[in-house]
């Protein structure tokens, strides 16, 4: 059996808001994995809204750019926050955003690409920022959204420097329709993005093994009822799902007697043609990298990149 440590406890607690108690118990029977110890206790009915957010570590800055039809996010990591609004810092990763229209989504392909105003690719460049600074960074991860006719939207969330925060939200609009409208629109739905941080567009989209894992619990809780009540219960659960989880489906944050699929339908028709939302991005500075690892940050970002 795993050592369940006052840390786990704790950890988990602060996911579920389930008391200390419940939360050894069910790392105890989930032999200390922290998921399957939420999703133990949703089964139990303790953690009613079991939050599944990465916890947050490593510092540093989300840049954004946007230009014509092409939007792009980037991730530069740092050690700390002071690093982060370091005035160098912050010019490396506004020329790095910039690149990142070009990289087509591949985070390898950006860190080849020429540094501006130097000798060096983009991985070189931060190597010699680290030696200048004095703190380990790395270009974590990057992402790409384009459209062919319509409008990119954005929005940058506890902004520090223009195009730059903790939080950065791109979303892609597919339409002939008024480009001023669009835009506007765009921007407002990227903030409803980085408030409630959907899964997926719609529950169609949402990967399997997500899906697999609500029908899990749903089961789980519900066990022993007759499988015609059961496939009723699951429906409704992945219901209810989807309006929490799901972008088309959740309460427009602006407005929230309309879903978001309803607020696309006004905007099309004061756009003057059909709107497609045909994706978005949300990415969230140090997202999935373990605050309460005992490894240092270069270990964790060595364990990103695979090497």
């Amino acid at each position: 059996m795993a050592d369940i440590s006052a840390g786990m406890v704790k950890e988990l607690r602060e996911k579920t808001g389930v008391g200390m108690m419940d939360c050894k118990a069910a790392l105890s029977a989930t032999n200390g994995n922290m998921e399957e110890a939420v999703d133990w206790l949703r089964a139990k009915g303790l953690a009613k809204a079991a939050k599944k957010s990465t916890r947050v570590a490593a510092e540093g800055l989300v840049g954004l750019s946007v230009k014509g039809m092409t939007g792009a996010l980037v991730e530069v990591n740092s050690e700390t926050d002071f690093v982060a609004r370091n005035e160098k810092f912050q010019a490396m990763v506004a020329e790095i955003s910039k690149l990142a229209l070009l990289a087509n989504g591949s985070t390898e392909s950006l860190k080849t690409m020429h540094f501006p105003g130097s000798k060096h690719a983009v991985a070189e460049y931060v190597a010699e920022m680290v030696a200048t600074i004095g703190e380990n960074m790395t270009v974590r991860r990057t992402a790409e959204l384009k459209v062919t006719d319509g409008a990119i939207g954005s929005y940058i969330h506890n902004q520090i420097a223009p195009g730059m925060g903790k939080i950065g939200v791109i979303v892609a609009l597919e339409s002939t329709g008024d480009k001023t409208e669009l835009a506007g629109f765009g921007r407002m739905l990227s903030m409803h993005i980085a408030a409630t941080n959907p899964v997926a567009l719609s529950l169609d989209a949402v990967p399997k093994d997500v899906l697999a894992r609500e029908v899990a619990v749903l089961e789980e809780k519900n066990a022993g009822k007759p499988a015609n009540v059961m496939e009723k219960i699951i429906a409704s659960g992945l219901k209810s799902y989807a309006k929490e989880t799901c972008l088309l489906e959740q309460s427009y944050v602006h407005d929230g007697s309309k879903t978001v699929a309803q607020v696309l339908e006004e905007i099309a028709k004061k756009a003057g043609a059909a709107v497609k939302l045909t994706g978005f991005v949300r990415m969230q500075l140090g997202e999935g990298i373990d605050k309460g690892s005992e490894d240092d940050f270069a270990t964790e970002v060595a364990k990103m990149s695979g090497k």
